[in-house]
Parts: structure tokens; sequence; C-alpha cells
């Protein structure tokens, strides 16, 4: 595996892979690797000749210096999880080769997406996204770039981006990863103990149920509050959101049309970490 970090090295290396006809991939991250982001890579390793791994904790996405702060950050362990995965390219820049004018505005019109779930309790976060995301897609300048499931407003968020922007890029949206008890694998689990991790459990269950229900022609709002009953029985657990939306624009619905793709969010905290899920249905 090549690392690189400046932008003008990794074009220069890519531009050779362009030059021979290569296929690019991307997966953009901010480290703290495990089993959820190597999925990415493999998912890739079929469809791509060529893999980028980005790491970079971006800090215009964080609306809380203190999260910042705490992010977990251990690089020499990710690398040794790359190199397993046989990972071609690693992008590690620093904040000042990311963003070298300090005064730099960006701005993009996301609709709802930006204002609502994450985006309402998170204020300015997918603005950081799409900026940081939309810096590395013009640098590495992908066929396809590989995002995870589990943040789901985080991909409509960067497929609303590449349609405003008419990128040529396909986005590869891939599976969440769960433990074998059915916990979604986040760097934040790091900050859980062993008892928070069972707890967190009560997070997936409840979007199980919802899963399993929701053909029962059982009045919604009375499968979303047992979901929620499931879910605040577990002492310990303080529920942020549980919503039942529709996929593409992420609207709360209050009855199901099954011609369309729904998902069901939930955003929880556990031993003070924040966690979110979700489950697709269809």
């Amino acid at each position: 595996m090549e690392i690189f970090k400046t932008k003008a090295s990794l074009q220069t290396h890519l531009q050779k892979a362009r030059s021979a006809g290569k296929k690019i991939a991307l997966i953009p991250t901010m480290g703290a690797l495990h089993e959820g982001h190597l999925s990415l890579l493999e998912y890739a390793k079929p469809i791509s000749d060529l893999r980028v791994c980005s790491i970079f904790v971006n800090p215009t996405q964080f609306n809380d210096p203190k999260d910042l702060e705490k992010y977990p950050r251990p690089i020499e362990n990710d690398i040794n999880l790359l190199e397993s995965v046989g990972c071609d390219v690693l992008f590690l820049p620093s904040v000042e080769e990311m963003y070298p004018d300090k005064n730099e505005h960006w701005h993009i019109d996301l609709g709802e997406l930006d204002q609502i779930w994450e985006g309402e309790k998170r204020p300015g976060h997918f603005q950081g996204v799409t900026q940081v995301v939309y810096k590395l897609f013009t640098l590495v300048q992908p066929h396809i770039a590989c995002f995870g499931q589990k943040d789901f407003q985080q991909v409509m968020v960067i497929k609303r981006m590449i349609e405003i922007k008419d990128l040529p890029i396909e986005l590869a949206i891939c599976p969440i990863i769960r433990d074998k008890d059915g916990l979604a694998l986040s760097s934040r689990n790091m900050r859980l103990s062993d008892d928070g991790k069972t707890k967190a459990l009560a997070l997936s269950r409840s979007l199980r149920y919802v899963k399993d229900h929701i053909h029962d022609q059982v009045d919604l709002k009375e499968i979303k509050n047992d979901a929620l009953k499931l879910l605040t029985a577990t002492a310990g657990i303080t529920v942020e959101y549980f919503a039942i939306c529709e996929s593409s624009s992420l609207k709360e619905v209050n009855q199901i049309d099954f011609d369309k793709q729904h998902v069901v969010l939930v955003t929880a905290w556990v031993e003070g970490v924040r966690l979110i899920d979700n489950m697709i249905i269809t």
C-alpha cells in the first residue's frame, strides 16, 4: 500500500493509473477503522482496479469541538488494517493540506436534507461533510465512491450533491456490518463499556421490530410506539429521535407506500456516546 500525505503527490500517482485505464474506487473515512470500513474496501474490490482510502478527521463537520477532540485516531492500527485487506492507496492529509485557506466558504443547497434529523441536531454538519467529500471527489476523480448505509442520511446528502454538481461518479451504498449480536459497528463503539454495548443492542432490536411488523396492516403509529417501548425499556438509553421515513427525502411518513423504499432511523445516547442506526424497509 502506498501512502500519500499531499494532494500533489496523490494526483501524480492517480494520473498514471488513469492513463493506464484503471477504474478507481474511493472510500472516504475518518479513521478508527473497523470491519464496517473494511467491508467497503471488500465491496470495491471486484468492481475497481485501484482502491483509494482516505483518512481525514474533518473539522468542518463537527459542531461540537469536544466531539472533534474526543474522536479516536489510532492511525498505526488503521494502516495495519488497510494493509490486511490489500488497500492500494492511503491518502492521509493534514488539516492544512485540505484547508489551505482558513477563510474558505462553502455552501450547497441540500433542501430539507440538511435541516431534518441529523441536520437539525447537528447544524452545519452536512455542509462540512459535502465540503470535504467534494474536495476528495475533485482530487481523486473516482469512478466509484463507497459509503456505508449506517450513515444513511449522509449517503442521501452525498447522492444529492453528486446530482447537483453533475459528477460522473457511481455511488455505492454498502450494507451495515453488525457484530454477532446485532450492534451496528461504529468507531464510537470504542467508547462504550461491555455493559454499554449490551444496552445499545436495543437500537437494532427496535428497528427489527418495525421491519418485522410493517406488513401486518397495523397502524404505523402503533408499530412505532411499540418499537419505542422496546427501546426505552432498556435502562441507560436516551432516545434522540426515532422515525419511519421515505428513503430518498427522509420525510417522516404516517403510512407505508409499498411502491417506495423506506428507512427506519434511530439515534440514541448510551454512556454519553451518541449512536445512530437504521434499517431499510422494502
